[in-house]
């Protein structure tokens, strides 16, 4: 009975189907407390009989069972045994809590009627509640949408036809019956209202252009949303705020649009005062943001640009216009357009310094354009798509001879030929409107059209005809004429030098850049022995080396020259060189290079000459070695002249002296001149043994420094016993500080004594002779100068050859050595001598002496 009373509860206030259905496990139920209707009391009393007449049926059936089961054992042992005992035991339990169970459902039912009779009141109630809303709710001007859960939405309510929604399940296709915008936003709010309880109000938009208010909530664990049809009023305030967000929005997308172009923009109330900007506007007038820039009002254009705007801009006509400004300090163009409205105005500027920039790089290219073609040699004619001419350069003026008035005036291209066709000054054409027809055609073609005209005047031109793109056409006239004579010249050249080349004495063979010969003249056939045919043009260089192969086969012949014609070397190499052929003829070859990287082989017969060159060197040689000859034995006579000279001179020395004896007055006179020949024949002898030496090459200078004054006072004092018996003078003309010099002092003494000596001879007694000396940086520069009868100009060439002499015009004769060895002991010393000298105005020698280094360790001796 404690069990029965335990789970009676449950089973009533659970749902129906918990009694039906035993629990399973791991399922879940949910059990909601709901009042205990009469009809619910009257299930649950017959229930509680059912049950109990079920037990009484098991139970009671069971003796009879017990007795038939076991006949042997009588009615009172059946009826005293322990199950018999058990068996009545319970049948009494469950009787007994039956009645029990009676009295107490007795005792609750007419609680239970109490309660029930306030149920079905309060049912009366809500039923009439809920008639009430669901004909509020039936309005046609509304819809209401409840999910509950996972299960279908609930549809209540209708809405107005004429908003195309529909009627049915097909009302959640918003897509079919709503504006694609509307649509997706409200989509987005009923999935946010459903899956996060967020609520919304929204205005949505129809295909039919009705509008229709929609809000969002969530009660009672349910989500709804309703869908009413606004009235006129409320209609057209939703139409206007539709209006408003759809403009907004549009600002807002203009606004981004502006702030993401690199165009400077802004907006002005009526005042003029900056109302907005974007960030270029900001960027362009250096402020950390555009609203810096609008609290600032810092402005992207001048003052007078601002006026002007201001003046001219209109409602109706908005201006448009370059501006100059400063942006960063730095000059820039802009396209302005502002824009006047009832609130202000609004700007908008274009940074078009690049496209100014281009167009007078235009302006400036076509200038000078028209300025290269107008020094053109070559004329031209531009006309446009008119055909009418726009341009013309200085040498169509000339080649034409038209009037310029009339070439400004803009002729039409047909009349400019016709005008040229009555000056005679076109070609001659039997049918001149096809002519005229072809040559305008250029127009409508869309190649380069060229021709060539042969002018009355005897001229020749290239036409060539351009159609432009853009309409019209550029005329080139090419002057052929001087082309025509130059390439008539040039064939007429070409045969000349065909026949020139055919008939010289020296073989002339061209060779292409292949190795093929191209031509080839008679005179090198005939030296090296081939027929026409086997140097005919195309054959290759190694079929003319073969063909010459019997006149000379050696390696430094035709392979050398194949090898310097066929080489791919970058810089083609000239050569020449002799051949001796097989036959005894000697050639000389020379290989050049020729444009169009031919090759020409030139062979001169240089046999003669080859023989009679022989003959003069072998002449030459004998020559050689008889002056060789002539050399030692002047050299030999002239070592053997030096000794009796020396002893002759001595001796004369020795007979002047008083220790000898007393001498006569013409014996002294026969010693003196025996002491004054002796001394002449030792200088000659000493000068032919120097200029052997010279000319043997074994005379070597032995270099010392000099103290030039020391130099000048020892000639002085040795030349004046000479200068004495000529009956001259000396004057020596040289700076307070000569310096020194380093040169050989004995050859440089004889080079001074030489020129003095040979001035003393040739000047009148009585004349002073001039020594000028300077130094010229390291060089020792002196000169000697004679007032004597000077020198002819036939002889002036070889005044310094040896043997030379004026012995005619001179005190004295001498062998004519003089002025040679001053030539030849300048040159050792690596110096100048020149001579200047005129008939009856003396003459003056002049030479350089330049200084050499000496080494430390000669410098130091």
């Amino acid at each position: 009975m404690s069990e029965m009373k335990h789970n009676l509860p449950s089973q009533v206030e659970g749902r129906a189907y918990a009694a039906d259905r035993p629990l399973q496990a791991g399922q879940k139920y949910r059990f909601a407390a709901v009042p205990v209707t009469a009809r619910q009391r009257h299930w649950s009393l017959a229930r509680i009989a059912k049950l109990c007449a079920a037990s009484t049926a098991v139970v009671v059936p069971a003796w009879p069972v017990l007795a038939q089961a076991q006949p042997g054992i009588g009615a009172s042992a059946h009826l005293f045994t322990s199950s018999q005992v058990v068996g009545l035991s319970v049948v009494i339990g469950v009787i007994s809590a039956a009645l029990l169970s009676t009295l107490w459902l007795v005792r609750q039912r007419g609680n239970l009627e109490n309660e029930s009779r306030e149920i079905r009141s309060a049912l009366s109630d809500a039923q009439q509640r809920i008639s009430q809303y669901e004909a509020l709710i039936a309005d046609k001007n509304r819809r209401i949408v409840i999910w509950d859960g996972v299960a279908r939405p609930e549809l209540l309510g209708q809405l107005p036809p004429e908003t195309g929604a529909p009627q049915d399940n097909e009302f959640l296709a918003f897509g079919l019956w709503l504006k694609a915008r509307s649509a997706s936003e409200l989509e987005r709010a009923v999935g946010r209202l459903r899956e996060q309880a967020e609520s919304f109000d929204m205005v949505i938009e129809t295909i039919r252009d009705e509008v229709i208010e929609a809000q969002g909530r969530v009660s009672g664990g349910r989500a709804f949303v309703r869908f009413v049809a606004l009235n006129n009023l409320r209609a057209e305030l939703a139409e206007l705020k539709i209006e408003r967000d759809r403009l907004m929005t549009s600002i807002s997308a203009f606004q981004s649009m502006l702030d993401a172009i690199d165009m400077p923009a802004w907006q002005r109330d009526t005042a003029g005062r900056l109302t907005w900007v974007n960030h270029a506007y900001g960027d362009a007038v250096e402020a950390q943001s555009p609203q810096q820039a609008v609290n600032e009002g810092r402005e992207i254009l001048t003052t007078i640009a601002r006026e002007r705007i201001h003046a001219a801009a209109t409602p109706e006509s908005p201006f448009h216009d370059t501006i100059s400004t400063v942006v960063r300090g730095n000059r820039t163009f802009f396209d302005v357009v502002d824009v006047k409205v009832p609130s202000g105005s609004a700007g908008l500027a274009v940074d078009v310094s690049d496209i100014e920039a281009v167009r007078a790089e235009l302006e400036r290219t076509l200038k000078s354009h028209a300025e290269t073609l107008d020094h053109l040699a070559t004329p031209v004619a531009i006309f446009d798509g008119d055909r009418r001419l726009q341009f013309y350069n200085q040498a169509f003026v000339s080649l034409w001879e038209l009037d310029i008035a009339f070439l400004e005036s803009k002729p039409d291209n047909s009349e400019l030929l016709e005008r040229l066709r009555a000056a005679k000054k076109l070609p001659d054409q039997l049918n001149w409107k096809s002519w005229k027809e072809t040559a305008l055609s250029v127009y409508r073609s869309l190649d380069t059209q060229s021709d060539l005209w042969h002018l009355p005047n005897g001229q020749t031109l290239r036409v060539f005809a351009t159609a432009h793109p853009q309409g019209g056409a550029t005329w080139v006239f090419e002057n052929l004429t001087e082309q025509v004579d130059l390439e008539t010249r040039y064939n007429t050249l070409v045969k000349v030098q065909g026949e020139t080349i055919d008939h010289l004495s020296e073989g002339v063979a061209v060779f292409g850049p292949d190795g093929r010969i191209r031509l080839s003249n008679p005179a090198f056939r005939a030296l090296w022995g081939i027929t026409e045919t086997e140097a005919k043009p195309g054959t290759h260089i190694r079929g003319i080396g073969e063909a010459c192969a019997p006149s000379y086969d050696q390696p430094d012949g035709w392979k050398t020259f194949a090898e310097l014609i066929t080489s791919f070397d970058d810089e083609r190499r000239s050569s020449q060189g002799t051949l001796e052929l097989l036959s005894g003829l000697v050639l000389d070859f020379a290989v050049i290079p020729l444009p169009n990287a031919q090759t020409m082989l030139t062979f001169v017969n240089m046999t003669d000459s080859v023989r009679a060159e022989r003959a003069l060197t072998e002449k030459n040689e004998a020559l050689r070695k008889a002056d060789e000859l002539k050399n030692d034995f002047v050299q030999h006579v002239s070592y053997e002249l030096r000794s009796p000279l020396t002893n002759i001179i001595g001796f004369t020395d020795l007979l002047r002296t008083p220790g000898v004896g007393p001498l006569n007055e013409r014996q002294a006179e026969y010693i003196d001149h025996i002491a004054t020949s002796s001394s002449v024949l030792l200088t000659l002898v000493n000068d032919i043994l120097d200029l052997a030496t010279v000319d043997a090459g074994i005379m070597r200078l032995n270099y010392a420094e000099i103290d030039l004054a020391d130099l000048l006072d020892d000639v002085s004092m040795q030349i004046a016993d000479r200068l004495q018996e000529s009956g001259v003078s000396l004057e020596i003309t040289a700076p307070a500080y000569l310096g020194s010099i380093v040169a050989d002092p004995q050859r440089l003494k004889q080079i001074l004594l030489k020129l003095l000596a040979n001035a003393a001879n040739f000047s009148p007694e009585g004349a002073s002779i001039a020594l000028e000396c300077r130094r010229e940086g390291t060089d020792f520069v002196f000169s000697v100068r004679d007032r004597g009868p000077g020198i002819s100009p036939d002889m002036i060439a070889t005044v310094f050859d040896r043997f030379a002499t004026g012995a005619k015009s001179g005190k004295r004769g001498g062998a004519g050595l003089g002025l040679s060895i001053v030539d030849s002991f300048v040159s050792l010393h690596n110096g100048e001598v020149s001579i200047d000298s005129e008939p009856g105005r003396g003459t003056t020698v002049t030479c350089r002496i330049p200084s050499i280094n000496l080494p430390h360790s000669v410098a130091a001796e």
